[in-house]
């Protein structure tokens, strides 16, 4: 049984990409006009009094402890302990699109809607699979990919994730992406999920190679298939190489054609460094999608939100606005990145001028990660030999792949850590 709140939303969306993609959650899916909803029309209208949030309020502000704001005493009562909405705060909402134009240019003119407040980009991923991927419907990414999106997709959502082989010799596997993507839509949908710079390699797409990908998505879509791309760009920005696409590919999606809905999940995690602020952002974009669209499209991530974690952290929020009016930031953020790029020309240079029978570095030129591929050794076994031998950590993504993240190397160690990798590789190898 759909409630009618939903069925409005459904209504609205009907005819669209979008609406033709949703899963059956995200059919089901709504913003209900409970407590927030009145307790917004409340805090605009409810002058004498508002008694609607759970929340102590003292002369008009809530109550906080000074054991609380002592330590973080720029910031008032309200924008570190007050609830925020549940789409976030709006001045940071506006922000971050001001911000998504100004690092994306052909984003300008371009339609799409305002960005969404979610509690981290995990979160974020995890929505889109609430809306749009169920047991009929599976989600389409890189092999290797970063863990978490099986744990999304197959354990949480009981829905299958198809891979294909994002590398061939040297780059990109374009040919191995088209053929994937054709088998997907037999079906007649798609989703498809893009990570640049990705995890775990460390890869971004050329410039020829970005021109590639987008022609084939728009060729799938002149054919009539409904097409939905996640654009998870949590390390945007961190290239360390000069043919590399600039821009976030849903720059390119958010007018492609009228079948593409593209989605882009982002924000400060790590391109502004505040790992543990837990805030991400949501923004979808889709030729012919008008702001009804967009705006039932957010009041069905509202409706995920609400039911999980109600809203995203308020202090996070706030401090990522004070932040970006310190002129400074961009300097501060430029000093990080080229510790970040020195870090990877140290690998770069060592995994080119070593070789070894049992590892071969996958191609990587950004981000905060590379990986090896494994050859007649296991990456678990390599990865407990250079723990328990060598005290070094690294992580086993399969069987045949182990991520190693140069962003947690100091560059005087990288010479240690990638000979160390090398050598037990060897050992194991040869025993």
């Amino acid at each position: 049984m759909i409630n009618p709140l939903a069925q409005e939303l459904n209504d609205t969306l009907s005819g669209s990409v979008a609406g033709s993609l949703l899963s059956d959650l995200g059919k089901r899916i709504f913003f209900p006009r409970g407590i927030i909803s009145q307790g917004g029309e409340a805090k605009k209208l409810g002058k004498t009094a508002n008694a609607t949030i759970g929340t102590t309020i003292i002369n008009g502000k809530p109550a906080i402890l000074e054991a609380v704001h002592k330590f973080a005493p720029e910031l008032s009562a309200a924008e570190l302990v007050s609830y925020a909405p549940t789409a976030g705060l709006p001045d940071l909402r506006e922000l971050w699109k001001a911000k998504l134009v100004e690092k994306n240019p052909s984003l300008k003119g371009k339609n799409f809607s305002l960005p969404v407040v979610v509690p981290g980009l995990t979160a974020g991923i995890s929505y889109l699979a609430d809306l749009f991927v169920d047991e009929k419907h599976p989600l389409l990414a890189a092999n290797p990919s970063w863990d978490n999106y099986a744990l999304v997709i197959e354990t949480r959502r009981g829905a299958e994730l198809h891979q294909f082989e994002m590398f061939s010799e040297n780059g990109f596997n374009i040919d191995a992406f088209k053929k994937a993507l054709e088998k997907e839509a037999e079906s007649g949908s798609v989703r498809v999920l893009l990570n640049f710079p990705q995890n775990p390699s460390g890869y971004s797409l050329t410039n020829a190679e970005a021109k590639e990908v987008i022609s084939i998505v728009r060729a799938q879509a002149e054919k009539g298939t409904k097409i939905i791309v996640w654009d998870d760009d949590a390390y945007f920005g961190l290239n360390y190489e000069d043919d590399i696409y600039p821009q976030s590919l849903f720059a390119e999606f958010a007018d492609l054609h009228e079948n593409v809905l593209a989605v882009k999940i982002d924000g400060p995690t790590k391109e502004d460094f505040a790992w543990g602020f837990r805030t991400g952002f949501i923004t979808f974009a889709g030729k012919g999608m008008t702001d009804a669209h967009y705006e039932a499209l957010v009041k069905k991530l509202m409706g995920l939100i609400r039911s999980s974690v109600s809203c995203s952290s308020t202090p996070s929020q706030n401090l990522i606005l004070r932040a970006f009016e310190d002129k400074d930031i961009d300097r501060q953020k430029k000093e990080f990145r080229d510790i970040l790029e020195a870090r990877y020309k140290a690998v770069r240079d060592f995994v080119k001028t070593h070789t070894s029978n049992a590892v071969r570095a996958l191609p990587f030129n950004s981000g905060y990660f590379m990986s090896f591929t494994l050859t007649k050794i296991n990456a678990e076994d390599l990865r407990k030999k250079l723990l328990n031998e060598r005290g070094i950590g690294t992580i086993s993504i399969d069987a045949k792949t182990l991520r190693v993240a140069f962003s947690s190397v100091d560059k005087e160690k990288i010479q240690e850590v990638y000979s160390a990798i090398y050598e037990c590789a060897d050992e194991l190898y040869k025993a």
